[in-house]
Parts: C-alpha cells; sequence; structure tokens
C-alpha cells in the first residue's frame, strides 16, 4: 500500500475513533475510551497537589497519594458521604519525616489495617481509623534509605507484601549504565558495576518491623535498574514489576543506534521474580522486537550481539520503550468480567524520550493471565487522556495515567499525575457475554500513533537544524526538554521564561559543562531529576547551544560566545586542579 495513502488513512480513522467516542456515553464516560460495557466518572476533579499513587479501604475510603509535599500534606483522604458516585469530602493530612531528602511520591498500599506510602527514601505507615476518616495515629518508619544520594537517579519505593509478612522494596541504578562519567558518549561501563552491590535490585523486609536500613533486608533479586511498581499475585504466589528500561543509545552510542531505534527500545519489562533472579541490568536489556536479551554497547553490544545475556533472566513480557509503566496492580474483584480475574493492570505514564518521533504510551493497559501466566499480548483497557494523537511534546498530553487501585465493591480508580483528576470506573454490561467483539473497538486503536511503532522516514517530526545550536539541540537535549522548550513538567525543567537560562552566564555555562544533581526551583516548581555532564562538547558547541536555548522559546537574552565559554572551563578547571 502507498504510504501516503496509509497515513491519510490513518489520521481519519483516528479521528473518526475520536469523534465516535465523543458522542457516545457523553454523560458518563467524558474523555476516556473503555472498552463496551464500561462507564467512567470523574470522581475528583482535581488535586491541586497532583496524584501519584492511591489505596482503597474496605469501607471504600480513597487514600491519596499527592506528587509532592504541600503545606496542607502528602496525602488525601476521600470519601463519598451520600453515595452518589462522586468524592464530596477532600481531607490531605500527613507531613514526611524529612521533607529535604527525597519528597517525591513514589507508594501507596493498605496492609493489615495500615496504609504504607513511600517517599524516595522512607517507606511509612500510618494505622487507619475505623470511625474516623483521616488517621489519628503518628506515622511510622518502616523502611529508610540511608545510601548518599547526590548522583541517584533512579530512588522511586514502590511496595508489596507477601501472604508471609514480608514487604518488598527497591534500591534503584544509581545511573543508566553504570558509566563513569555517566552518560557520557562512547564510554564503556563499569565491569563488574560496583552498584549492584547495593543498587539495582529488590529487598525483602519485615513488613511491621520499624526504621530498618538496608543491611536490616536480604537482596531478592538484581540486575533491575528501575522500578516505580511492584504487586504480589494472589493466585499464584508470586512477586511482579515493571521495569523502566535504559535510555539514550543514540545519544550515546551514534555508532550503533539509530534515533528510530532508539525511540523503541530497549523493552520496559514486565518481569515475575523469585528468589536470586538476575535481570541482567547493566550489562544486557530485552529488545521486545528481536524477543531476546542482548548485550548493552557500555560493554560490547551493538544490538544484535547476545554475549553473556544468555545468563540472565527474561521479562514475560516486553512492552516498546519509554512507555513509564508506573502502577501494576493485579484484580482479584468480581466486579469485572471473569477475563479480567487474576490478571494485571498496568499505568503506563508516557514516554518523554521518544523525539523526533512522536511520544508514545499514556494510557492503562492490561495483560490477562490465565494458570498463573500471560496469554497473548498486552490490551487497551483505557485510552484518551492525552486528548492529542500524534503527541509532540509530553506537555501536550493534557492527562497522563498513573496510579490504579481497586475498591471491595467493584469500582476501579485511575489517577493523573498533570492535574490531580481521578476516574471511577465501573461495569455495567453482561458480564457473561463480555468477550472479544467488547474489546474489538479498544484493540483497534493500536492504529494511532502512540501506541504504533512509527515509520522510520514518514513519522519524523520535522524540526529545523538552519539555527547555529539547533542541531546541537536536537541532539543532546530534545529528549528531556522537548522540541518547544517546556519540559516534561515532573522530572525535566522548561527552557522557556527561566531564570537558569535567561540569568547567569557563567551559572548556565557550568550547568551544561558539569551537569547538576539534586533539587531545583524553576518557574516556581521543584524538579528533582539530573543534568548529565556536557564537558565532551567543544567551546563553540557549548556556545552555540546556548546562544540557542537563550534566544529561542521566547527567551530574549544575550548570546554567550565561545570566548566566554573558553575563558569559564580554563577557569574552573584551575579552580579544580587547586581544590586537589
Amino acid at each position: 500500500m502507498n504510504i501516503k495513502f496509509f497515513k491519510i488513512i490513518k489520521f481519519f480513522f483516528g479521528i473518526t475513533l475520536l469523534f465516535i467516542y465523543s458522542c457516545q456515553n457523553n454523560n458518563y464516560n467524558p474523555i476516556i475510551n473503555l472498552p463496551d460495557g464500561f462507564v467512567s466518572t470523574v470522581y475528583v476533579d482535581s488535586i491541586a497537589e497532583s496524584v501519584r499513587h492511591m489505596a482503597v479501604k474496605k469501607n471504600g475510603d480513597l487514600y491519596v497519594k499527592f506528587r509532592r509535599q504541600s503545606d496542607d500534606g502528602i496525602l488525601a483522604a476521600v470519601r463519598d458521604n451520600n453515595h452518589d458516585g462522586y468524592a464530596d469530602s477532600i481531607v490531605k493530612f500527613g507531613q514526611y519525616h524529612n521533607p529535604q531528602r527525597g519528597s517525591y511520591s513514589t507508594g501507596s498500599r493498605i496492609h493489615k489495617g495500615y496504609l504504607y506510602y513511600s517517599s524516595q527514601l522512607t517507606v511509612y505507615r500510618v494505622k487507619l481509623d475505623d470511625k474516623n476518616l483521616v488517621p489519628s495515629s503518628k506515622p511510622e518508619i518502616i523502611v529508610i534509605d540511608d545510601h548518599e544520594h547526590g548522583s541517584h537517579e533512579h530512588i522511586a519505593k514502590p511496595i508489596a507484601f507477601d501472604d508471609e509478612g514480608f514487604i518488598y522494596v527497591p534500591f534503584g541504578s544509581p545511573n543508566n549504565a553504570c558509566q563513569d562519567p555517566k552518560r557520557t558518549p562512547l564510554i564503556p561501563g563499569r565491569d563488574p558495576c560496583p552498584d549492584l552491590l547495593r543498587h539495582g535490585g529488590i529487598w525483602k523486609f519485615k513488613a511491621d518491623k520499624l526504621n530498618q536500613t538496608q543491611k536490616d533486608g536480604q537482596l531478592f533479586a538484581t540486575g533491575l535498574r528501575s522500578i516505580v511498581a511492584m504487586d504480589w499475585s494472589k493466585s499464584n504466589k508470586k512477586l511482579y514489576a515493571v521495569v523502566h528500561g535504559r535510555d539514550d543509545l543514540a545519544r550515546l552510542w551514534p555508532n550503533h543506534f539509530s534515533k528510530w531505534e532508539s525511540a523503541l527500545l530497549p523493552s520496559e519489562e514486565f518481569v515475575e521474580i523469585e528468589m536470586g533472579d538476575d535481570f541482567g541490568w547493566p550489562y544486557c536489556y530485552y529488545d521486545q522486537m528481536q524477543n531476546k536479551k542482548v548485550l548493552a554497547p557500555e560493554y560490547g553490544g551493538d544490538g544484535k550481539i547476545i554475549g553473556r545475556c544468555d545468563q540472565f533472566k527474561d521479562p514475560i513480557i516486553g512492552f516498546p520503550g519509554h512507555w513509564a509503566p508506573n502502577d501494576l496492580v493485579f484484580y482479584d474483584g468480581d466486579g469485572f468480567p471473569e477475563r479480567y480475574r487474576n490478571g494485571a493492570f498496568v499505568a503506563f505514564h508516557g514516554s518523554t524520550n521518544r523525539a523526533p518521533y512522536p511520544q508514545s504510551g499514556y494510557f492503562v493497559g492490561f495483560v490477562p493471565f490465565k494458570d498463573g501466566k500471560p496469554i497473548g499480548e498486552y490490551e487497551i483497557f483505557a485510552d484518551g487522556f492525552a486528548q492529542v494523537d500524534p503527541i509532540v511534546n509530553t506537555r501536550d498530553a493534557k492527562y497522563r495515567p498513573m496510579g490504579i487501585a481497586f475498591s471491595e465493591n467493584g469500582s476501579m480508580f485511575i489517577a493523573d499525575s498533570r492535574k490531580g483528576r481521578i476516574w471511577k470506573i465501573n461495569f455495567t454490561g453482561n458480564k457473561k457475554k463480555f468477550g472479544d467483539k467488547q474489546l474489538k473497538t479498544m484493540q483497534s486503536r493500536k492504529i494511532l500513533s502512540h501506541f504504533a511503532n512509527p515509520h522510520i522516514v514518514n513519522d519524523i517530526i520535522k524540526s529545523d537544524n538552519n539555527i547555529p545550536g539547533q542541531s546541537i539541540y536536537n541532539t543532546f537535549c530534545v529528549s528531556c526538554h522537548q522540541s518547544d522548550g517546556k519540559g516534561d513538567s515532573a522530572r525535566f525543567p522548561p527552557l522557556a521564561g527561566a531564570d537558569w537560562v535567561t540569568g547567569d552566564k557563567e551559572r548556565l555555562i557550568d550547568l551544561l559543562i558539569n551537569g547538576l544533581q539534586g533539587e531545583i526551583e524553576v518557574n516556581g516548581l521543584i524538579y528533582d531529576g539530573v543534568m548529565p555532564h556536557h564537558k565532551f562538547l567543544k567551546d563553540d558547541q557549548i556556545a552555540d547551544v546556548l546562544t540557542y536555548i537563550r534566544t529561542n522559546f521566547g527567551n530574549q537574552a544575550s548570546e554567550i560566545t565561545t570566548d566566554e565559554v573558553k575563558k569559564y572551563r580554563s577557569s574552573n578547571q584551575l579552580k579544580n586542579n587547586k581544590d586537589e
């Protein structure tokens, strides 16, 4: 079929889907698409602090974890007092033990009458009150991450519980691929990787013991780069996680990988975990298109060599790269059709770094299980959160699904991390007749660009390279700060209107040359990502790209010259030598 004709058909098909969707179930399902028989309502609209993960008490009370602590607290207790299907009581409460160290929210579960929740560095619990919506007891610390974290990248602390009184907590990798210096083009990884002694794995702790550190736990599994979501399957008594794959294949190894390959690889892995498992980070990654684990370029790989990777455990499913699976919940209720029992729901927060191709993900998927194993491919359960297609920049997406929770009465809750909206989903159709016919419309959406693999040529989002510095920006900066310079609203700050860009020249030059770790405030918001160093760039390249960002995206600051970069680099090197 002619490619141009196919793209026209694809476009009109997507528009038709959106039109049909907007016309049906308008009172119940005003935004998100669901399989036939499911309806949604906006249960909470919206929570200003933004929502990460959630947990539901047996009586239906919903406990919501904020992205960051505000003056009003870190949690919200939500209740539908008059039972009309909408929340009418939202009470914010709670404070972190040490909000200056790892305030980013990463977990929420209810276990044996306690609400367990976590920041990046600490797992807390608070006793729930049978009479009151807001707990009256003081929070307790279960596990605290006592590592030094000046250069740590993946310190999420999702939590899961088994049936024997243990809690599982990951300690993520402090870098992308164990390079030193990290995220530097063509630099090999350390071998063996020393980070695996205390990072890149899951540790097992007693669920009711207070003030534990890593040494009090037991290493359960290793070779796991970054985990934001885990769950325990009650049906087969095993731990599962969804793992974020490494980044920057093309940026770091342009001699082996194209931008198309870098947009799609490596896989986001859905793993079944048993004691002693090793999944191969940083030496290997999973390629979902080849259905095999291959050697990472930092260790001599070229995208095809398997090498030592045949000794590590494979995922049970490899999702496309960069979809950011940020919640995982196994369903064991009876409010949904039998098809969903014991299967896994996954919230894909969506990619940020697929440029120059459209961003992808931004939906809630479902993986059906039978006899303890996944069957078939993933299914689209809920979509339409972004409200645009294609998604050029992350900020184009109006909503981004983050958290999933189920109540005992059969309701599902989905949380959004952009505006703090929460949807409530119920099944109102015929459970006995639910099947492939009811799934057909959702499965047909896989043709949309935020699901389909992009065409290597025709789906490139064109960007000019004729302005000095723009080509360098499109190579090294666009995946984080986006093509419009607005960042992603979560990890990567905007360049547009930022004093970090338009202000002090030396500070900006230092930022690009030496990188930056830790929290910074940009345009009134706190960001806690990692800015890698770019000291490998030449002085004129640094001057060009900094001048580009200071004079674009609405910025109107003065240029930065090659001489200014050269002078700063020279004086900075002299200072470092004296300090040493």
